[in-house]
């Protein structure tokens, strides 16, 4: 992928308010009791119930010791991807989470509101399936249940059908000068907001097919021309860039059938992972997953000019594993063999794969004489 490779860290050390790992949550066993006056077990499970019923836009929060007792959580995203997050409420008693919360690059969201006492916060975050093979590496040591879409999960360690296990990580917010809390999603580039964005739209315009690279968040003539080239394309003022929708008018254009390039398009009920191979005359690179959900388009990074494409997808259930239909794996792909894995990968090298811990899997050739190719996968 193109960028550099962001995660959850730990800029407590800073002068700013900043996401910490792997620290503990200090907080103060400290809650009101309940309308019938009962004690701590009661009103944690209360507080939980809470939680668990609260509108989709917002949660419980919890009472940190420096804080006021009414500051909401808010998520900050200094990351140059859209981003979906899942708040995790750990207690002695029980553990529930919820998502997921979208959250664009330099901007916050109100995730927990109210009071609750509990012993850890944790955070899971996800990229849109939008930019191809899981770019947020987690290394949390929990691991809870989410689902693949909205989602409220009361016990959230042992996971049913239709939720999938994913790792978070405890955070531990900082007060805000407007008394909230706060947590921040970041890279190693270390983005201030500013730049955030900016590389937030440097990495949409490359992977919709223009030239905005690097995607380092700093303005020039190059980034500034691949914006207006988008603009004109899509029809669109330049007043549209400063508006709070931009960045879903990216997505929406980058998960578009373009006439240039080549586009997935996933008209199953499924989630569908893909893999892409590039030929570029001296080797073939192949590498993937790009995850495309149900009734909505992708354009797989391709950079330069290769003389041939490559494509391979297949249709999985939520809990990631491969649909079938007739006991028959619902694919797409076709007679090349070249090498893919389970997990996240990149490989140039199309011989041996499984003495490499590799899979050899058929992929299809793909026409792109006429410039563009959108290749719609259907259930037969």
């Amino acid at each position: 992928m193109a960028g550099l490779v962001p995660a959850i860290h730990d800029l407590s050390a800073r002068t700013e308010n900043v996401d910490a790992r792997d620290l503990p949550v200090q907080m103060r066993s400290a809650l009101l009791p309940g309308p019938d006056g009962s004690g701590a077990k009661q009103r944690r499970r209360s507080a939980l119930t809470r939680f668990l019923t609260t509108l989709p836009a917002a949660a419980v929060s919890f009472f940190f010791s420096s804080a006021p007792a009414f500051a909401d959580l808010k998520i900050c995203n200094r990351m140059s991807y859209v981003v979906e997050a899942a708040i995790g409420i750990d207690d002695k008693a029980a553990t529930a989470t919820r998502g997921w919360f979208r959250i664009d690059p330099a901007t916050c969201r109100v995730v927990v509101q109210g009071t609750l006492t509990a012993d850890r916060i944790l955070l899971h975050a996800r990229a849109l399936g939008v930019y191809g093979a899981s770019p947020i590496p987690q290394s949390g040591s929990d691991t809870l249940c989410v689902a693949q879409d909205n989602f409220v999960i009361a016990a959230a360690r042992q996971c049913r059908s239709g939720q999938a296990h994913a790792a978070f990580t405890q955070v531990t917010p900082t007060q805000g000068a407007d008394g909230n809390l706060v947590a921040y999603l970041a890279e190693d580039s270390e983005y201030d907001d500013e730049q955030a964005r900016l590389a937030g739209i440097q990495r949409l315009l490359v992977i919709a097919g223009y030239d905005a690279a690097p995607i380092d968040g700093v303005d020039g003539p190059k980034t500034q021309g691949a914006l207006a080239a988008f603009l004109k394309s899509r029809g669109l003022s330049s007043d549209v860039v400063g508006s709070p929708n931009f960045f879903k008018t990216m997505v929406d254009a980058v998960q578009t059938p373009s006439a240039t390039g080549l586009t997935w398009c996933n008209d199953t009920p499924h989630k569908v992972m893909a893999a892409i191979a590039t030929d570029d005359g001296k080797s073939v690179t192949s590498r993937g997953w790009y995850r495309i959900d149900p009734k909505t388009c992708l354009h797989p990074d391709v950079t330069g000019t290769p003389k041939q494409i490559f494509s391979f997808a297949e249709a999985v259930d939520a809990d990631n594993r491969a649909v079938k239909l007739k006991d028959r794996p619902l694919n797409w792909g076709g007679d090349r063999q070249l090498c893919t894995r389970e997990t996240k990968f990149e490989t140039n090298e199309q011989t041996d794969c499984g003495a490499r811990g590799f899979a050899a899997t058929g992929f299809g050739a793909v026409d792109m004489s006429s410039g563009g190719k959108t290749l719609r996968f259907a259930v037969p």
